[in-house]
């Protein structure tokens, strides 16, 4: 069998990119002991969860239902640990809520769905609603396709934004209150695996017991 070499790279030429490994450049044998070295029993809590906060899990439900009831921002009411009394504001597709993480401390959340990449993507902030700077990417995934059995994968992922660092509103912020929700960045890991085990928990009972997973009240 004969390939031929599509013209990768071709804009750079011959100059070397560092940080970059390819075959080309690395064989098997070189690159080896490299990859053995980025493997370790044991990480650090910040090297893993430190710029990004990635979760998954398998979810016996089917997936186009699964997403659909992600997709209604009201989901957040019954699997987020802290999430309660949604109430769509004046501004269409945009939710208030009460994060009892904080006191008397408001989250507003808008949701970005993907129907056809079945991606859900929670826009949040805390005290405001102008400016939704925490985003909670999520994707549902076909189990059939990728475990090769029925069900979902959820991946969830969220980015270490300057802002979780300092309040960027202060002004917005209830009286007395002394937490912001970047206090909490470093148990974030623990908190999305909690939340998404209620997911889990949740979709499956009612997968097994011939529910809807999206339930009546939210239609």
């Amino acid at each position: 069998m004969t390939t031929s070499a599509l013209p990768a790279l071709s804009d750079i030429g011959d100059r070397e990119l560092p940080g970059v490994l390819r075959i080309e450049n690395s064989d098997r044998d070189a690159t080896a002991p490299i990859i053995m070295d980025m493997l370790r029993s044991v990480y650090p809590h910040d090297q893993i969860y430190g710029p990004f906060c990635p979760v998954q899990d398998y979810i016996a439900a089917p997936p186009r239902e699964l997403y659909e009831y992600l997709a209604d921002t009201r989901s957040l009411e019954e699997w987020t640990y802290s999430l309660r009394g949604f109430t769509e504001t004046d501004e269409p597709g945009l939710w208030v809520s009460a994060d009892r993480l904080g006191p008397n401390t408001e989250i507003y959340t808008r949701t970005v769905a993907n129907p056809d990449a079945m991606t859900v993507d929670y826009h949040c902030a805390w005290d405001q609603g102008e400016h939704l700077w925490m985003i909670y990417l999520m994707r549902v995934i076909d189990a059939q396709v990728v475990l090769n059995k029925p069900g979902s994968v959820v991946t969830w992922i969220n980015c270490n934004h300057p802002f979780y660092e300092q309040n960027p509103f202060p002004e917005a912020a209830p009286p007395g209150r002394k937490v912001w929700v970047g206090d909490f960045w470093e148990m974030f890991s623990a908190g999305h695996r909690l939340e998404l085990a209620n997911l889990k928990a949740i979709a499956e009972y009612r997968a097994t017991h011939g529910l809807p997973i999206k339930p009546d009240w939210m239609k």
